[in-house]
């Protein structure tokens, strides 16, 4: 028995895939079901799914470990490190 998935996507996002696939020799159906049945074997996700800290946290990041400075209990990152070690 086929069944049919209907999802939306951005439109410039379906035509890169559809020409990737396309010179991988499948159409984004055969790419799916790919995607599916890998999922299924794997039983997750078939690939790494993480989260990204955006440009603003690794900013505000590298700010934080270049303070000479800090305000507060820690005065250095080894001070914030040894009391969340704690």
């Amino acid at each position: 028995m086929m069944s049919t998935i209907t999802i939306r996507v951005d439109g410039a996002l379906k035509e890169e895939a559809s020409a990737l696939f396309r010179d991988l020799g499948m159409d984004m159906t055969t790419a799916c079901t790919l995607f599916l049945r890998k999922a299924v074997a794997m039983e997750g996700i078939p690939f790494a799914v993480t989260r990204v800290p955006s440009r603003e946290t690794m900013q505000a990041v590298s700010d934080a470990m270049n303070l000479k400075d800090l305000e507060g209990p820690y005065k250095t990152m080894e001070d914030l490190k040894a009391a969340l070690d704690a």
